[in-house]
């Protein structure tokens, strides 16, 4: 029985997960490691705020997946020791004591780390940031949004690649949306600051700055906030931006532990996208956020990358058959609604990444029924992942 760790209960280590499981039955013991004993899933998080989207449809318990045979491993990575095939994990709240596993193969999918540290001002006014991107800061920022009645909200993008290239375009939209709703959207100014020359992805920051302009949002690109205070941000240019709300997306990284064990800086070194084995171990590889891949950081690349590990692993074992499997995908992004009725439009994009250069197209028709598609997409996801629908 080969042992397979798989470090982090995503898109990306499910992916695995489910596949090796249903390839190599009764040939491998499959444990996956996640910080906690549920999922929650990313795409439709930003329409929390305006209450089209529960909780409840889009988090995850991972009991079914153990009648496959997998196992779930509740607690933080905190070492990696590649060349003693070991990952030590620490005590959680689920019961686990500290523990080390041995592995034959190590597939890292931990997603990734928001780091604020080269923030001035940062570690004291931390509370003052919000964003769509966790559990209970998005409650903090809906909250936010529908109690306040002035000021100015500052929604920020750090440099690319980081996750879900249009979350901080889909805050900005949905903020307005909201204070429209409200009525109270004339007494606010919204400002999108981003650090990147267009917004991403970028192909699609023609309509995305024709609805801002519409909507009377600022935007503000090539500009990193290097400072925050208790009522203040301050960009790479030395400008100065008051708030009453802010949405900051801090910069991306994978967890310490890789650089630590020295598997890459920043996130994880991969031989192609199509090879997700680390340059130096044949029994290391990686997938979704955490890999060093060249493309935006979305759920269908977590998961078309997590198949590509898959098949590697299956050739590593001898098994011919392989998962079908491409870097191409249809997309959405949540475009708010202008005369601010909860009844979110998106914009529907695709992304072959199949040729060089990428092509990428777009309807420039914002849709009430993308947003419906976009949600079936992240639904049938979530059932075959996690084995059951939500009610």
């Amino acid at each position: 029985m080969k042992k397979i760790v798989i470090v982090g209960g995503g898109i990306a280590g499910m992916g695995i997960a489910n596949t090796l499981a249903d390839k190599l039955k009764g040939k491998a013991e499959i444990t996956v490691v996640n910080k906690e004993d549920f999922y929650f899933a990313g795409p439709s998080r930003p329409l929390i705020l305006t209450g089209e989207q529960n909780y409840h449809r889009i988090i995850r318990g991972y009991e079914n997946v153990g009648s496959k045979g997998i196992k779930l491993v509740v607690g933080n990575v905190y070492k990696v020791d590649p060349d003693n095939r070991k990952v030590y994990v620490s005590e959680s709240t689920f019961g686990n004591k500290d523990s080390v596993l041995d592995y034959d193969y190590l597939v890292l999918t931990p997603g990734i780390v928001f780091d604020g540290s080269k923030i001035t001002g940062y570690e004291k006014y931390w509370w003052k940031n919000t964003t769509v991107y966790d559990p209970g800061r998005v409650n903090v920022l809906k909250e936010r949004l529908w109690s306040q009645n002035e000021g100015t909200v500052i929604v920020y993008a750090p440099k690319a690649p980081y996750r879900c290239a249009p979350a901080p375009t889909e805050t900005t939209l949905l903020s307005h949306t909201i204070l429209t709703h409200r009525g109270v959207r004339q007494k606010f100014n919204i400002i999108h600051i981003d650090a990147n020359d267009k917004t991403q992805p970028p192909f699609i920051m023609d309509i995305v700055k024709q609805t801002y302009d519409k909507a009377g949002i600022q935007l503000v690109t090539n500009q990193e906030i290097t400072e925050i205070g208790e009522d203040y941000v301050v960009t790479s240019s030395g400008e100065k931006y008051k708030y009453t709300i802010l949405a900051m997306l801090e910069p991306n990284r994978a967890p310490k532990f890789i650089d630590e064990a020295g598997l890459g800086k920043g996130y994880v070194d991969i031989r192609s996208p199509q090879d997700l084995r680390h340059p130096k171990y044949d029994d290391v590889l990686s997938a979704g956020d955490a890999a060093k891949l060249p493309f935006p950081k979305n759920q269908e690349i977590a998961f078309e990358s997590a198949m590509f590990a898959a098949n590697k692993i299956l050739e590593m074992e001898g098994v011919s058959e392989k998962v079908p499997v491409q870097y191409a995908f249809v997309g959405w992004a949540y475009m708010g609604n202008l005369e601010g009725k909860l009844e979110t439009l998106s914009l529907q994009f695709q992304m072959d990444l199949t040729t060089q250069p990428p092509k990428p197209t777009k309807d420039p028709q914002l849709k009430r029924d993308y947003t419906l598609q976009k949600d079936r997409w992240e639904q049938a996801y979530l059932e075959k992942l996690f084995g059951y629908k939500a009610i």
